[in-house]
């Protein structure tokens, strides 16, 4: 059994550390959920949110259910949710990889409650009804998308959870307007989570050390990256580029401290909290000030 991990106290006791870890293959889920009950076992708030995207190919295949990416300007893509694709993400995140992580946490001596969005409305979201965007590789109206984007974050339920020192497990899908379930993203997730909760931080766990200068060069690791507060978000690379726009919109919501950091470490909470990966900040000020 690791030593427990031991963060630096919060200027506010109450205020949690939300977590999101990623579903790329290469990332550590069991060290992510042995890491997180440490910092629960420690009396310490955490709120664990979750993607799959490698349980979620697996699945696909499995079932003969073709995937789609969606491109959009600035080198964000998402999946291209249809009906059939829904299903798969509804069964791959919370059929398998939240069971896995709760499961693993309560062993490791903490107690975590799986949860998607859709459990006591705690992630609503506007659905996409018409999307324009390139698949693959040509421009296109997509009508049958069943994503949305977060419109709102119910902290009921994660408060009384947290109150009772449990770690909620979160994951989309979240609730559409006409009350149906519509997939979102989990790194925009996580960030209206910690904007709702308080968060004192966003920690975003992924298959890189960071944000990388060179996405092909591990050692091209940013200790800090400087964010305008609109505009394109700059090292796209990698699957960057929705992280990055997630914590530009966590920090404009009023959480101080985002982190990208490596979720293959050994100890991958702990070495984000201890400063591992890098930090994401916005520019104070504009490029033309900058330049004067």
């Amino acid at each position: 059994m690791p030593e427990p991990l031991r963060p630096p106290a919060p200027s506010d006791p109450a205020a949690p550390l939300v977590v999101k870890v990623g579903g790329n293959a290469s990332v550590d889920l069991d060290a992510v959920a042995d890491d997180i009950a440490d910092y629960a076992r420690a009396g310490r708030p955490v709120v664990l949110v979750h993607g799959g995207s490698a349980e979620i190919e697996r699945l696909a295949e499995r079932l003969g259910t073709p995937l789609r990416t969606l491109e959009f300007p600035g080198g964000v893509t998402s999946r291209h949710t249809d009906p059939a694709t829904l299903e798969v993400v509804l069964l791959a995140l919370a059929g398998a990889v939240k069971p896995r992580l709760v499961a693993r946490i309560n062993a490791a001596g903490a107690v975590a409650v799986g949860l998607t969005g859709l459990d006591g409305a705690t992630l609503l979201a506007r659905r996409k009804r018409s999307l324009r965007a390139l698949v693959d590789g040509r421009p296109m109206v997509v009508r049958d998308d069943h994503s949305g984007r977060i419109t709102e974050v119910s902290t009921a339920v994660l408060g009384r959870l947290l109150a009772d020192g449990a770690v909620p497990v979160l994951s989309p899908p979240a609730l559409d307007e006409d009350g149906h379930p519509v997939n979102v993203n989990a790194d925009r997730a996580a960030a209206a989570v910690a904007a709702a909760l308080g968060a004192h931080a966003l920690l975003l766990l992924t298959g890189a050390p960071g944000v990388l200068d060179d996405p092909d060069d591990e050692g091209s690791l940013l200790a800090e990256c400087a964010l305008t507060a609109s505009g394109p978000v700059p090292h796209t690379g990698g699957g960057m580029a929705v992280k990055l726009a997630a914590a530009r919109e966590a920090l404009l919501a009023g959480v101080p401290t985002v982190r990208i950091a490596d979720g293959r470490a050994a100890r991958p909470v702990g070495a984000a909290v201890a400063g591992a990966g890098t930090r994401i900040t916005l520019e104070t000020r504009s490029k033309e000030e900058a330049n004067r």
